[in-house]
């Protein structure tokens, strides 16, 4: 079997079985009476279904039934918990797609050969230091930057400047070193000025009001900081890595 078409055939599944042939009757009725409800066994019988028909190989029930079986669990998890949160549907999808890589691993490759896959993926010098890359700019980096710009987020939060939204800017920052690190290590290093000039045009476009500069400086700073720390990291990478 073609491991990519596998792995394709048991998302698409999934997909359709979650976001397209769920409406919003079912889930309401999943939320409100949970094991009770016909529509939580319906939903994971269109799992099991929709992977059998994909999968197009009909001496494959049993991974059906698998899907199926694995899916009303995740699917019951969820519905126990009284939030129904970013953290909770993250967690469900994460179950989901363990259970699929364990299916479509044991189509294609077989479980032993999952500890040699592994041994020899953090054997490799470029793919360790992509990884550390970026955990680096993850992590220590927005610590290096909040610090380093910490007086002048005080000198404005003591002119009474709300400096934006709570923990904005460091998800901000965290996609951005993100996005310059791919651009980097995938050579697309003009998109790092589209990138830039995007951001400055968002964050700067309505400075009119009085004392406004100090925060544009603000700003100013941990982005250039930002990206000169990301580009520095992301070439050193690319040297090793490539």
């Amino acid at each position: 079997m073609m491991p990519l078409l596998v792995l394709l055939q048991l998302l698409l599944a999934h997909i359709l079985t979650d976001f397209v042939f769920q409406p919003t009757k079912w889930v309401l009725h999943k939320r409100k009476f949970k094991a009770a409800s016909g529509y939580l066994y319906l939903h994971s019988l269109i799992a099991g279904i929709l992977t059998y028909i994909l999968l197009q190989n009909w001496k494959l029930w049993y991974i059906a039934l698998f899907i199926s079986l694995t899916h009303f669990f995740i699917d019951f998890w969820k519905l126990i918990h009284k939030k129904d949160n970013l953290r909770v549907f993250l967690l469900d999808q994460f179950f989901h797609l363990l259970i699929i890589l364990a299916a479509w691993v044991y189509l294609t490759y077989g479980f032993g050969e999952i500890i040699p896959f592994i041994g020899n993926f953090f054997s490799s010098t470029a793919v360790l230091a992509i990884i550390t890359g970026y955990l680096l700019v993850i992590f220590p980096v927005g610590f290096i930057i909040g610090k380093a710009t910490q007086r002048w987020h005080n000198e404005l939060l003591e002119d009474g400047k709300s400096v934006s939204l709570e923990a904005a800017g460091r998800y901000i920052g965290i996609f951005e070193r993100i996005l310059v690190l791919t651009f980097i290590l995938t050579g697309n290093f003009s998109a790092i000025g589209f990138l830039i000039a995007a951001k400055s045009i968002l964050r700067f476009s309505d400075k009119s009001e009085a004392g406004a500069r100090k925060q544009t400086e603000y700003v100013l700073i941990g982005t250039l900081m930002s990206f000169a720390i990301t580009i520095v990291l992301g070439l050193l990478i690319y040297h090793i890595s490539f």
